[in-house]
């Protein structure tokens, strides 16, 4: 029989320190993220300032759009070291001031991004509404670049002002914020599922691509299991996915379907939302809320069928593959002129 291996004298002083320790790596991290944040303040500060700047000039006339050009030749020859600030850049920062001087709402909003993603966004959004809509969600959700860009292309806006999510009226009674943190249609196009695939699949793919999908749901999901175990009278029943919610401070149940959303299966969600309530949930928790993720449903049963509901629910679908931008954007229009007040 071996030796139980002894622990280095050193990895037995870190072991006695190491909530110390702990604590000092906590200060450099909130330090470090302090001090990026500075920094791009200024930054953004600094583009808005110089856009200020060559707006005033161009709108008074004083300077024709040549003189930017001879800016730019000359910020490079006065320091190489000076990056970013190419004629293409300088027209940009002027954009950026003009596009947003006259909505001093988002202005706090501009600061927390990188200059990246406001550029993303302002490259992309022609309507002040998306603009502001991309911005609060970057903020919020702590969106990289390149998750920023999947929504972009993902249509996020479009399909949130066309489809708000379908809730109960409990749903909004209990948790005010319900409707601003989940959505109506959850765009999986991550997930590599055939043709015919089954709730197994779906149910496989979405925990095989968890990161992916805690990022569509958003930042304050946290996965608690899969195929959750609810014991109720002597017999076992099994939840596909559940979920914590910090914000709401409640659990949520996702049940899948690979069909049309039916009524039937709004009964078997709120069986589920009574065993979580009554046997999973702690006394500070707040009511648990279900989302019926199904392929397609009607909105008209959809409404029906909730109507009466009596327990906190909605109903989303799923979609692997995103509609035509396109068409998107052309029902976009259509909704905002039939919202627009008669003449």
């Amino acid at each position: 029989m071996k030796p139980a291996k002894r622990k280095s004298p050193s990895k037995a002083k870190v072991a006695g320190h190491e909530p110390a320790f702990r604590e000092i790596i906590g200060l450099i991290e909130v330090a470090r993220r302090r001090a990026f944040q500075a920094v791009n303040t200024e930054l953004i500060d600094l583009y808005w300032r110089v856009g200020e700047y060559i707006s005033r000039k161009l709108e008074t006339a004083v300077w024709g759009e040549g003189v930017v050009d001879e800016l730019a030749r000359y910020i490079a020859r006065h320091d190489q070291e000076l990056k970013g600030f190419t004629r293409a850049s300088l027209f940009r920062m002027r954009q950026f001031h003009d596009t947003y001087r006259t909505h001093t709402k988002v202005a706090a909003l501009l600061r927390q991004l990188p200059w990246t993603h406001n550029l993303m966004i302002l490259a992309r959004c022609k309507r002040l509404e998306e603009r502001e809509f991309y911005l609060r969600l970057a903020c919020r959700e702590k969106w990289s670049s390149r998750e920023l860009q999947r929504q972009l292309n993902g249509a996020l806006f479009e399909r949130t002002v066309l489809t708000p999510p379908k809730v109960s009226p409990l749903v909004t009674q209990i948790h005010a914020a319900a409707e601003t943190i989940f959505k109506d249609t959850y765009l999986l196009d991550f997930l590599d599922l055939p043709a015919g695939h089954s709730e197994s699949d779906l149910q496989r793919g979405l925990v095989a691509n968890l990161k992916h999908f805690l990022i569509e749901l958003g930042r304050d999901f946290c996965f608690v299991g899969e195929q959750y175990l609810l014991p109720v009278g002597g017999k076992d029943f099994r939840l596909d996915l559940l979920f914590y919610h910090r914000e709401l401070q409640c659990l949520v149940a996702f049940d899948l379907k690979i069909e049309e959303f039916q009524p039937e299966h709004l009964g078997k969600l709120e069986f589920y939302l009574e065993a979580l309530d009554r046997d999973v949930k702690k006394p500070h928790e707040r009511p648990s809320i279900g989302v019926l993720l199904c392929a397609t449903k009607d909105s008209e049963v959809v409404e029906y069928a909730l109507s009466r509901s009596v327990s906190p629910a909605l109903i989303a679908e799923y979609q692997t593959r995103l509609p035509a931008r396109q068409l998107l954007q052309r029902k976009l229009h259509e909704f905002y002129q039939l919202a627009m007040p008669a003449k």
